[in-house]
């Protein structure tokens, strides 16, 4: 056997699964570092040593999910190559994660809402940042004619749909996020 096949996942990447788990069902302010520490089946220490605090915890956490959701979306839209198709894969990719089972909505705004603070704000709006970024690039690249503009309502509709998807546990919000989305991509395109 080799060594890949047979190594044990570091404590750092067990702290981070069992944070990403418990973070996500139930809460970052809910959860207690005793119980990520349990679930991880690390020491205590090794919490401390690795991350500092549980609000380094939660960093690390929500890094992680903006990683995890970037490289999923880009890996999605590489199946386009048409920037007005690519534009409206983000929603599709998006409604992929709202079929997940246990999804909850976005880690983001429930991290924001349950634990403002430096730590999550910063780690939230690199994340908003990046989902408008690349809205707003995909808005140039199929000629749009206010990108920065079509860039903002679609993000809207992006952040619209996740909070449809988790209060009225209706997956569908996808489809019409992006339904709405190439309204206005068609509106935004005709204005050129």
């Amino acid at each position: 056997m080799s060594a890949k096949a047979t190594a044990v996942p570091s404590a750092r990447d067990r702290l981070l699964a069992a944070a990403g788990e418990l973070f996500y069902d139930e809460g970052v302010h809910t959860v207690g570092i005793d119980r990520v520490i349990e679930r991880a089946g690390v020491a205590k220490a090794s919490l401390y040593n690795t991350f500092g605090s549980k609000d380094e915890l939660v960093r690390a956490y929500l890094e992680n999910r903006h990683e995890t959701t970037s490289a999923r979306i880009s890996r999605y839209l590489e199946r386009y190559t048409d920037p007005r198709d690519r534009l409206l894969g983000v929603f599709e990719a998006q409604g992929e994660l709202f079929t997940e089972p246990g999804f909850r909505g976005c880690a983001f705004v429930s991290a924001s809402a349950e634990s403002p603070g430096e730590a999550v704000s910063r780690v939230a709006d690199d994340y908003r940042g990046w989902v408008r970024g690349l809205l707003t690039g995909l808005a140039r690249e199929a000629g749009a004619a206010d990108p920065e503009a079509l860039g903002r309502q679609l993000h809207m509709i992006y952040d619209g749909a996740s909070l449809s998807a988790r209060m009225d546990r209706d997956p569908s919000s996808a489809v019409a996020a992006r339904a709405a989305a190439e309204v206005l991509l068609d509106a935004a395109l005709a204005a050129r």
